[in-house]
């Protein structure tokens, strides 16, 4: 097929991959569950790790499935249509998720949504992040940098297995995902970021 005969197929898959990447999970758990706005809470975020903070770990483990099967499932359905499809819905997803319409454009940090994308497309890329992730965790006890430095490794990891498209999604991917967490950066180069762990 013709890049320009595939054009309507990407389109839907992205389209697809952002609407389905936008549903905000940590925002309906925690109103199902009587617990208010969770943008009103802690960081704002609506990810799993402000839903954390609410005290209710059930919850925040719920949210963090959601945010990552949103992404996997995006990329699944869509790659009955090729690779390029399901790059399509992988982006479609992230961005869904970074910037939902339904809450004017200001979503989560995307990292469960980034691995949940990973591991539609590469499981094997997605137990690098996995290992990366835990060693930088393990040694640094800061959450926010083992997700900073298993997202940049990422791209290395899907070029090194023969996933070359998908490696320069995940360039995007991995910027974007920086992006979000510049607070964090910020805070961790002033030595001010959380622990994990950590009650402050």
């Amino acid at each position: 097929m013709s890049a320009m005969g595939a054009m309507p197929q990407l389109l839907v898959a992205l389209a697809f991959g952002y609407l389905l990447g936008s549903i905000p999970f940590g925002l309906l758990l925690t109103r199902l569950a009587g617990l208010g706005d969770i943008r009103g809470i802690g960081s704002g975020n609506i990810g799993a790790t402000n839903v954390l903070r609410t005290g209710n770990k059930l919850l925040a483990a719920a949210t963090l499935l959601g945010d990552a099967l949103k992404g996997t499932v995006a990329v699944l359905i869509a790659a009955r249509w090729g690779e390029a499809a399901a790059l399509a819905a992988a982006l479609g997803a992230f961005l869904g998720h970074l910037f939902p319409v339904w809450l004017g454009f200001k979503g989560g940090k995307g990292v469960a949504t980034f691995i949940g994308c990973l591991i539609g497309l590469n499981p094997w890329a997605a137990l690098v992040f996995a290992v990366v992730w835990l060693a930088i965790a393990f040694l640094s006890r800061y959450s926010s940098l083992a997700a900073l430095v298993a997202s940049a490794a990422t791209p290395a990891a899907l070029y090194a297995l023969g996933s070359r498209p998908a490696a320069v999604v995940f360039i995007l991917l991995a910027v974007l995902l920086w992006i979000r967490h510049r607070a964090n950066i910020a805070r961790l180069v002033s030595g001010q970021e959380s622990r994990i762990g950590s009650k402050g």
